[in-house]
Parts: C-alpha cells; sequence; structure tokens
C-alpha cells in the first residue's frame, strides 16, 4: 500500500506531494503542503564511526553499530559509507568483514550503502598523511584491493589514493573496472601525476584542503591543481574547523555547487560527550571545542560534525543557497560515490529516501524515512 509525505520542495521552493512504497511512484504539486521542507535523505561517503563506535576496529559489536546508525537517523542521513582508513592488513580485512556482516544482518544495515576506503595507499609524509599511522602506508596492490572486497562482501564503492606512487594509474584503472570510485587524497602528487590519475579514471578528490602540508609553495601545489581539474569533483569537510571560511567559499566557487560534495569525516566521538575514543589502532581525543585529535596532540583524526549542522554550515559561513547545501549532502555525493537509486533528487523510481526538516539558520531535521519507512520522527 501506497503511502504520501509532503512538504516544501527544498530545491524549488513550491509544494510538493510524494506517493511511494520502498520508492517514488509519484510527485504531484498540490496546492498547498505542510512548511517544513522535504528533500532525499541526505548520503554521507565518508564515516570512520559515531556515537562513541569505531567502524575501524574488526571487534566492533554489532548492536554497537546498529546504536551508531539510529544516531545517524536523527541527523537526516539515510544512506552512508563507513569508511575504514589505513591499518595494518590484517586489521583492515578484520574491520570490513565485521561491518560486511552487519550490513547484511543487522535492520539497520541498508543504510550503509557501501564502504570507503581511505588509505593505505596515501603519502606516507607528515602533513598529507594525516593522522593515518604511517608505519601502515604501504604501495597500491590490487590484489590487496581484491582481498578487501572479498572481506568486504563486495560492498566497497570507494577508494582514496595518493597519485604519487608508481604504477598507480594501473591500478585505478584496474579498480574502476570493478565498478568502484578512486579518490585522490593524502597526497604529496605533482600535477603531471594529477592528470594521470583523473586519466586513468579517478573522478573526486577526498576532503579536499585538509591531509595537506601545513606549508605549501604559492603555486603550483597539489590543492591549486586538484581545484583547477575539471574532472574532479571534491569533497569538503564544513565543520568551521578543517577548513575557514574564506578556502570553503573560494573552493566551492572553482569546482561549482555540481561538483561540491560535503562529507563529514566523523570518528567515533562524533555525537558523543568530550572525552578519549578509538580510531582504529589509535586514541583520539574530542576537546570540549568539539575536535578531535590523537590523543595528546595537536592532528586533527576526522571530525565531530553531524550531517545536520554540515548542511547549515554551508549555507552560513560557505554562503551558498539552502538548495545547493542540500545538492551537496544528497544529489551530489549519490552521484560521486555511485548510490543506486539516490541520483535524482524526488524523482519517480528514485529510493524512497527522505528527510523532513525545519530551517531558522540550524537545520532541524524532524522526520527521517529509509526505503519507504520512518527511522526517526
Amino acid at each position: 500500500m501506497h503511502k504520501t509525505i509532503s512538504g516544501k520542495d527544498v530545491f524549488t521552493g513550491s509544494a510538493v506531494e510524494v506517493r511511494f512504497d520502498r520508492n517514488i511512484a509519484e510527485v504531484s504539486q498540490p496546492a498547498s503542503a505542510a512548511e517544513s521542507y522535504l528533500c532525499p535523505g541526505f548520503v554521507d561517503v565518508q564515516v570512520n564511526g559515531f556515537a562513541g563506535v569505531d567502524y575501524n576496529s574488526p571487534m566492533t559489536p554489532h548492536d554497537e553499530i546498529a546504536r551508531s546508525v539510529r544516531y545517524i537517523y536523527s541527523t537526516g542521513v539515510t544512506r552512508f559509507y563507513p569508511t575504514v582508513i589505513t591499518g595494518s592488513p590484517h586489521d583492515m580485512l578484520g574491520a570490513l568483514r565485521n561491518l560486511a556482516i552487519a550490513k547484511d544482518e543487522l535492520a539497520e544495515g541498508r543504510a550503509m550503502d557501501g564502504f570507503h576506503v581511505e588509505g593505505p595507499h596515501i603519502s606516507a609524509e607528515d602533513g598529507p598523511r594525516g593522522a593515518h599511522p604511517k608505519h601502515c602506508v604501504r604501495k597500491p596492490d590490487l590484489e590487496e584491493f581484491l582481498r578487501w572486497q572479498e572481506a568486504a562482501r563486495g560492498h566497497i564503492r570507494l577508494v582514496t589514493v595518493a597519485p604519487e606512487w608508481p604504477k598507480i594509474t594501473r591500478y585505478i584503472e584496474s579498480v574502476t573496472a570493478y565498478g568502484v570510485t578512486v579518490s585522490i587524497g593524502h597526497t604529496n602528487a605533482e600535477a603531471h601525476e594529477i592528470k594521470a590519475a583523473v586519466s586513468a579514471g579517478a573522478t573526486l578528490s577526498t576532503h579536499l584542503g585538509n591531509g595537506a602540508h601545513g606549508i605549501l609553495r604559492r603555486h603550483p601545489n597539489y590543492i591549486w591543481d586538484q581545484l583547477a581539474e575539471d574532472g574532479l569533483s571534491a569533497s569538503f569537510i564544513a565543520d568551521g574547523i578543517h577548513l575557514p571560511a574564506c578556502f570553503l567559499k573560494s573552493a566551492i566557487r572553482a569546482k561549482s555547487v555540481a561538483r561540491s560534495v560535503l562529507v563529514t569525516d566523523a570518528s567515533s566521538p562524533a555525537g558523543a560527550a568530550p572525552g578519549r575514543y578509538r580510531l582504529g589502532e589509535q586514541e583520539v581525543d574530542l576537546t570540549p571545542d568539539n575536535r578531535v585529535v590523537l590523543a595528546g596532540q595537536d592532528k586533527l583524526a576526522g571530525s565531530a560534525l553531524r550531517m545536520d549542522d554540515g548542511v547549515a554550515n554551508l549555507v552560513r559561513f560557505g554562503e551558498v543557497a539552502l538548495a545547493d547545501a542540500v545538492r551537496m549532502a544528497t544529489i551530489n555525493p549519490a552521484r560521486v560515490g555511485q548510490v543506486p537509486g539516490r541520483t535524482k533528487g524526488l524523482a519517480v523510481g528514485e529510493r524512497a529516501d527522505f528527510v523532513v526538516f525545519d530551517f531558522d539558520g540550524q537545520v532541524r531535521v524532524q522526520e527521517t524515512w529509509i526505503d519507504g519507512e520512518k527511522v526517526f520522527g
């Protein structure tokens, strides 16, 4: 039996009514509708953990993963990619295997639409490496990717690499041939290496402006090179901590809204109280001012950002329209991350994932729906 939901279409400002079961069956424009906004559910392609739960540990209990997903629903996110960062071969395989079982067996697993592997084929240099453990950085290896994909039950959809590694173009061509998006990140690459990676099939820059040296030559450098590369979309962490407003505004204008993606890069402390948590083999601290850093250090290790706050931040200090901010949190990440049934917005045939929210400078989520079922509100 079909259900209906109505609201103000965030993309058009007009009243909209959607009839659906698991997928959208009909979209119409009634004479009037509720004042709350209605849009596709948010999509986050980079989530290392949430609500005190670490997705990088092979030992994370499934009931804890389920609890974290239910918390994520309250932020308006309906599909996300648990993200496994650089670690030992054993730990990365174990984490992917654990997440795959959770995805396939938990009711909440449907929200984990695919997995993102960020590293270990990244720069070993301080700065570009970010908070990834240096001793686990290693060269690209297609056989390792195939072991990941087997452990993940075929659910890997996004891989982040640094394109300065020898033979990286062959690796990118092979991974993309399996239908997986390759993103550039944590890199110290030269312009020709970035161009070669794009020619080989890379289509995204991971959290551009972060995972970089503190001091760069004025130009050229790998941030400018990626900004100028029209073949790359770019994701941004809009928490007010990772990027200053001046860079965020300039970067979005350079890439255009159409090629810009909002990610949280949330770590396990997101949605939790200040204190000490885990990110894979490392301990991290959530500080009182909402920064996630390696324990006892000042080096950022993911974020504590909620996606609903990220959308509001894009409007507030990214200076984009609300409709564009929502596009960066819905259609754009679905497109670059190859999330099926989520790239056309409120359109017939798309999956029935919705978020209903009010906006007063903050995004206040009222309801979250996934596969035609209300999961929050």
